[in-house]
Order: structure tokens, then sequence, then C-alpha cells
């Protein structure tokens, strides 16, 4: 990891961070920079994959990047890089790492929650809550513009209002990740940026930050302008592609 990377922390990172969201809005891409920029900046992480319900996009994948940097995961029972086995079990390890993460007065120890998407993913949530909760959380709602069925920002509040009942947690900030694959550019970004707002603002809730691929802007040669255009903008990387791409 470079100093650059150690830099590019969005926000103050609380001990214990939930990121959750639509199916496919990029919520694991995002918790992956998260760790990994977490990690660089000093803290000790922990990511724990709590999605047990989509086989194709899970942080486990990643597992030999995030032990390269320092970052611990914790995964489904049975689960491992390059199997579709769907086991919904996870062990007691995330509340245990919870628990740590709070006791710790430095600040310096974090927890974050890669989660399963919509009403269905948050229901495993459900069952660490009151430890996730024990102390000052933040939940993440992830929201891309270009996503199918959340297009219209009511549509995604309602999302979110599924998630929050089946989770028994609150949402805390929303994150712009809005993406078109490989296809996305940074104009694409900035034309995102009212949609997000508006999503937080019909949710009472504020802007933690909006995404740019560290990929377009490379391929813009945009260099440290890149985010003038993007308010509490986050350059990451693209780790997470389809199968089939």
């Amino acid at each position: 990891m470079t100093a650059d990377q150690a830099a590019r922390l969005p926000f103050p990172l609380a001990p214990v961070t939930v990121v959750t969201g639509h199916y496919g809005v990029g919520k694991t891409n995002f918790a992956l920079n998260l760790a990994l920029d977490a990690a660089a900046a000093g803290y000790r992480v922990t990511l724990a994959d709590m999605d047990v319900v989509n086989p194709y996009f899970r942080s486990n994948e990643y597992r030999d990047l995030l032990e390269e940097a320092g970052v611990r995961l914790i995964a489904p029972v049975f689960g491992h890089a390059g199997t579709s086995l769907d086991v919904p079990s996870v062990t007691g390890e995330l509340a245990v790492a919870a628990a740590e993460a709070y006791r710790d007065e430095t600040g310096r120890t974090v927890v974050i929650v890669d989660a399963g998407g919509d009403d269905v993913g948050a229901t495993a949530l459900a069952r660490f809550a009151p430890a996730l909760a024990a102390g000052p959380y933040a939940m993440l709602y992830v929201v891309n513009a270009f996503r199918n069925l959340t297009q219209e920002p009511a549509d995604a509040v309602a999302v979110l209002c599924e998630i929050e009942a089946k989770s028994h947690l609150a949402a805390t900030a929303v994150v712009g990740n809005s993406h078109l694959q490989d296809e996305t550019a940074l104009g694409h970004i900035v034309e995102s940026v009212p949609y997000t707002q508006a999503v937080a603002s019909m949710a009472g809730l504020p802007v933690a930050c909006i995404t740019a691929p560290i990929q377009a802007i490379q391929r813009e040669n945009t260099g440290p302008c890149a985010l003038d255009d993007i308010p509490n903008g986050y350059a990451v990387n693209v780790y997470v592609k389809p199968p089939w791409s």
C-alpha cells in the first residue's frame, strides 16, 4: 500500500461499519476498498463477509488480497474462494470482533461488515444486531443510480426501510457508488451526484462519500483534478468484476 492509499479514507471510521444496499450496487467492492485503505492507514481491520445470499460477489473471494494487506477476514463456514457453495452460516467471531473494536480506547481497531443485499441479505445481520449496536456503529447504505429497480430515489429509500426493519439496525449515511462496470466514466459519476443527494435527503441522512473508479481517473488522465466535481469524492479500485466479464 502506498502513502496515497493511506490518505484515501473518505471519513473517520466508526469502530463497527456495516455496508449494505440493494443487490448489485457494489457493496463488496466498496467494503474491500474501505478495509484495504483502513489497513494502509494503520488500523487493525477485520472484514466480515456476511453476504450469505449471493455466491458471486463476496469478500471471501479476495482473501489473499486482504490477508496480504493485514486485514483479518471472517467468512461463512465452509465458504472459500472459487466456490459457489451457499452455506448461510457465520460463526460468533463477528460478535467477538465487534466487542474488541468497542473496547479499544485508541480507536484504531475497526470491523467492516459486508452485508447481503436487500432485506433478505440483511436478515442475517439481525442475529448480530445487539453486538454490532453495542457502541457507536455506522451503517452505510450504498446506492447506484444506474441499478435496475432503484433508479428512482424513492425506490432506493423503500429498499433501505426494508433493510433497516430486517437487520434491526439503523442507517447512518448514504454512499454514492454509481457505476456501469467497465464502461464507467467520470461523467457518469458527476451525473449521479443529484441522485445520491436525493436519496440521502429523502432518508434524512448525510452523504458519507461518492466513489469514483481509479481506473476511470487513470483512463481519462484527469490527475489531481479528478474529484473536483464530485462532493465527498472517494477514489476506489475496481476489484470486483462479474465472473462472466
